[in-house]
């Protein structure tokens, strides 16, 4: 490292994001920019530690410890601090396909392992991460490199989210012919229609890949659900292989009175149709639930749900509030949770602090579970009871759930959204293919060879490990595509 002591001489410094009051009027991205001279100082806060964790990628405790796709951390911080941003950028796309994503939307595992962390606050990763990026397709440096050589093989993908396109990605660099399949209008998956724009931009920052990607001899096909639209005999016949990327896109429900009440939907519709909408019409076509003027509860405490809390300011609502059936986290790392382990803290995201900054405190309500919605007249939610609960061991030392009696609450509710997480993929396909499938219903295939049960059918992503995180697809796109391409090399 060119400033080994560089951690002891700077704080650490992100750039401010736009004022929450000014930044709820619209859906554009609310982050912005250090100057160059403070980012290459935060790439000099890299200590040059002997076992730089950051990039470890390992599971600890139920959680990410360190980069899934193991980017060579400290080599492209010690790049940025001595201003070789060419140099910086072609390091860390050697493992990273699509960092101007996880730059903007991943949770930085990462930064839980940093070394500096141990004592003082971690180095910047992932904000430096997507400097690089985006100062690389401002210099022109990211420019479209087709293959120069193809073979004779064709894949198929199925799904366009992070391992799709990760996949893609890698096997057309290695010059096979391949067709991205996807069941909605856009390419991007969660990325496109699961994340607010104001968290990812679609056109700037999306669809600019996708362009890229295209300009590079990948082939996308959207508007088709295979199995439905493309029956899968006709897949199988027309592909050497066919790589399954379909996520995890089965929404977990609420099994309460009154679930099927109008206004109660999965939180994952509310935020498709929304960003569906602005993108076709920016929010004149009406083909979104919107939030305007209702009392809205969101049941999650998730980053989905932070993202419903940030649409439903956006669209007006009277008020807000999130209910969370765990704990309240703690402000800094307990004795349970050591480094180089994921934090379990408290954090008040993007969502909080917007509905903080207007109503005057944190919608989360934590240890709170729902018992009944009920509706008016006319069928349609107004109202939700909760109750408190406590966290208690049982005769096994499990923690379980226990009502506290005199805690009932009810909430004037217009909108109810479920934001508890994805069960797994969708049944049809695998159906169709006689996929087998693990303990937790994803598509069943070990972590080297990526294969299925059914000849030259790969899966990769939620639909093989469960919903993770989109660093964790990104992994498994690009190492299906290496099975997959070890696979092609023999027939």
């Amino acid at each position: 490292m060119g400033k080994s002591t560089g951690f002891l001489e700077y704080n650490r410094e992100v750039p401010q994001d736009r004022a929450p009051l000014e930044r709820i009027k619209d859906f554009k991205e609310f982050h912005l920019e250090l100057p160059e001279d403070t980012q290459r100082i935060q790439g000099a806060r890299c200590m040059d530690c002997g076992v730089p964790y950051c990039h470890s990628g390992i599971m600890l405790a139920g959680g990410a410890s360190g980069c899934p796709l193991h980017n060579l951390i400290p080599e492209w911080n010690d790049l940025i601090y001595h201003g070789l941003w060419q140099e910086a950028i072609n390091r860390l796309l050697k493992t990273n396909n699509f960092p101007e994503f996880t730059g903007r939307v991943c949770p930085a595992p990462c930064e839980g392992a940093c070394t500096a962390g141990l004592n003082q606050p971690q180095i910047t990763i992932k904000n430096n991460e997507c400097a690089i990026i985006d100062r690389a397709f401002k210099e022109g440096w990211i420019t479209a490199n087709p293959p120069k050589k193809r073979t004779d093989k064709k894949v198929a993908i199925v799904g366009s989210g992070p391992a799709g396109l990760a996949c893609a990605d890698e096997l057309n660099k290695a010059g096979h012919s391949v067709t991205v399949y996807e069941r909605a209008d856009r390419i991007g998956g969660l990325l496109m229609y699961g994340i607010p724009n104001m968290k990812l931009d679609k056109n700037e920052v999306i669809q600019r890949r996708v362009d890229l990607m295209k300009a590079e001899g990948i082939s996308f096909v959207t508007n088709t659900e295979v199995g439905k639209d493309y029956p899968v005999a006709a897949l199988e016949a027309d592909y050497d292989a066919i790589v399954l990327c379909g996520g995890a896109t089965k929404p977990r429900d609420l099994p309460v009175e009154g679930r099927n009440l109008a206004g109660v939907d999965f939180a994952i519709n509310f935020l498709s149709a929304n960003t569906k909408s602005l993108l076709d019409s920016n929010l004149k076509d009406g083909n979104y639930t919107s939030a305007k003027d209702k009392h809205v509860v969101i049941i999650g405490g998730g980053d989905t749900g932070t993202d419903c809390v940030a649409t439903s300011i956006r669209h007006g609502c009277k008020d807000v509030i999130q209910l969370e059936i765990m704990p309240k986290p703690p402000v800094a790392r307990t004795a349970s949770n050591p480094w180089p382990e994921w934090p379990k803290t408290y954090k008040l995201d993007y969502g909080q602090e917007e509905a903080a900054a207007i109503y005057g405190a944190d919608p989360r309500q934590y240890c709170t579970t729902t018992k009944k919605i009920v509706g008016d007249a006319a069928g349609h939610v107004k109202e939700i009871q909760t109750v408190e609960i406590e966290w208690v061991p049982d005769e096994t030392g499990r923690m379980t759930m226990k009502e506290i009696t005199g805690t009932e609450k009810t909430h004037p509710a217009d909108l109810v959204l479920l934001a508890m997480g994805f069960l797994g993929p969708d049944d049809q396909l695998i159906d169709q293919l006689g996929l087998d499938r693990d303990p937790r219903s994803n598509v069943k295939a070990d972590d080297h060879s990526y294969q299925t049960n059914v000849a030259k059918v790969f899966t990769a992503g939620d639909m093989r490990r469960g919903q993770s995180l989109v660093v964790w697809a990104i992994h498994e796109g690009r190492e299906a595509a290496r099975a997959c391409h070890e696979y092609l090399k023999t027939v």
